[in-house]
């Protein structure tokens, strides 16, 4: 199957580029560069490389001219030859547990130095597992460090980062993130508290380890937060004190950062899932604070109370049925006014922000309601450089959607920290985005779509039968009219 797409940008001043993950590049080609003719629409071809994956999470494009990607179903990490689709399995992660919608074989990255001959040829996953030792689920995260053979296309020598992580089966975020200053970066969500089956649970994205806790190296309170840690998993020496406290944590107050990716000069950026409306693009700074579970994008008191279930009195919230639009009486609610913290961070952009009276109760989406709800669902994030590649492109932030089935493309200021005119949509399609990776010359992107899930129509309804199951999608530059 193929499509034709097309868009459009504005032109472009002269930035930096960065590596194939998101990494800075120093003295890179085409530093000097700048984009021109970018005032025409970019035109693209199509293809469906492949599909039957099992729930493909990430994908990244490797040093032998391969993609790479994690099946969080199939619990393998496969590399895939772009050219024809042909795969190879580097390895079944038999010990990744599985059994809800968001748990298994997570997060993937590459080693920047894998396949260079310096005797670092590391493949770093995630994976949720499971600590109880009887019938009942008790899940955890760990991050692991594999050494790939060339000789044998095959991963092996185990070796264990960090565990004891917070693991659920909803809003494990799970990005895993090489950065310019050689630390890894790692997303945690909430973990999907305070809604459906686990409403009772308090979000603890505000709270923060106490010494003695960091000390036990005990993790609990790392839900909601994006972590940065050396790469043997222990705390960098520079990594912020937050209340007092060093520990992994760099920035906290997150709901479901899927998305991370570095851009000029180092910026770190995010995105993350709101709860009906305002997902969030931040540009992420040591130490502070975004805000989550009382503000949800800008702290405006628009479309969004914090109700805390979980403190729900006098009826207590086992005894309470779930409503997602109008809790009962004895759940606490919050408007976002209420809440003040010195740290406190808003977005540079949310998809979107909507009024006090926005039906959220929309029938074009019927049971399947969320579906028309103000969110995109981002699913990844991923910086564009400037200098070569796609002109009109550069300098911007590439954002994969779920519910939509699209590309976003945000434009980012010449310094980085906002952005500039409104997001352009590409490549839509009746299907979920889960990731995207980039041939080296950035002219070429390669999208992976979840195996099955709910998303929405071209005519604004929604569905739960997508185009292309398990995908890897081919999108080529072919130039701009």
């Amino acid at each position: 199957m193929s499509w034709g797409f097309a868009g459009c940008g504005p032109a472009e001043p002269q930035e930096d580029p960065v590596g194939a993950d998101g990494q800075a590049v120093v003295g890179a080609p085409g530093d000097e560069g700048s984009d021109a003719d970018a005032a025409g629409e970019a035109a693209f071809t199509s293809r469906e490389i492949l599909s039957g994956l099992s729930f493909p999470m990430r994908i990244v494009w490797g040093p032998d001219d391969r993609l790479w990607l994690t099946e969080r179903v199939g619990k393998r990490v496969v590399r895939v030859d772009p050219e024809d689709g042909a795969q190879t399995t580097a390895i079944t992660v038999e010990e990744a547990f599985q059994s809800g919608g968001q748990d298994g074989l997570l997060a993937l990255a590459l080693h920047p130095e894998l396949l260079q001959g310096k005797g670092r040829d590391y493949v770093y996953v995630s994976y949720t597992y499971d600590v109880d030792p009887g019938p009942a689920v008790e899940r955890r995260t760990k991050i692991r460090r594999y050494t790939y053979d060339p000789a044998t296309e095959t991963l092996g020598s185990p070796h264990d980062v960090i565990t004891g992580l917070p693991g659920s089966d909803d809003h494990n975020s799970a990005r895993l993130l090489f950065g310019p200053d050689r630390r890894l970066y790692y997303t945690i969500g909430d973990q999907g508290n305070n809604q459906f089956a686990r409403k009772c649970n308090p979000i603890r994205a505000q709270e923060l380890p106490t010494a003695a806790e960091v000390a036990a190296q005990d993790w609990s309170k790392y839900v909601g937060k994006i972590l940065r840690m050396n790469l043997d998993g222990s705390i960098p020496a520079d990594n912020p004190k937050i209340d007092g406290v060093r520990s992994h944590i760099y920035s906290y107050g997150h709901r479901n950062a899927q998305g991370l990716t570095f851009g000029r000069g180092g910026k770190l950026y995010a995105n993350e899932h709101g709860p009906k409306s305002d997902d969030e693009v931040n540009l992420i700074r040591p130490g502070k604070n975004y805000g989550w579970p009382h503000v949800v994008g800008y702290q405006d008191d628009k479309a969004y109370t914090y109700d805390n279930w979980s403190a729900a009195s006098p009826t207590p919230c086992e005894d309470l049925a779930w409503d997602d639009h109008v809790p009962p009486a004895s759940v606490p609610r919050q408007p976002e006014s209420a809440f003040s913290h010195p740290d406190f961070t808003e977005p540079l952009l949310t998809f979107y922000t909507v009024e006090n009276d926005y039906n959220f109760r929309d029938t074009a989406c019927g049971f399947l309601e969320y579906i028309c709800w103000p969110t995109i669902a981002p699913s990844s994030l991923h910086y564009y450089p400037a200098g070569y590649g796609i002109p009109g492109w550069g300098h911007s932030l590439l954002m994969t959607a779920l519910k939509k089935g699209a590309l976003y493309r945000v434009k980012l200021s010449p310094n980085g920290k906002s952005v500039v005119g409104e997001p352009v949509e590409y490549f839509k399609t009746t299907n979920r985005y889960r990731d995207l990776a980039m041939s080296p010359d950035r002219r070429t992107l390669y999208v992976i779509t979840d195996t099955s899930g709910n998303a929405s129509t071209p005519d604004g309804g929604a569905t739960w039968l997508v185009e292309n199951p398990g995908s890897i999608l081919e999108f080529k530059y072919t130039g701009s009219n």
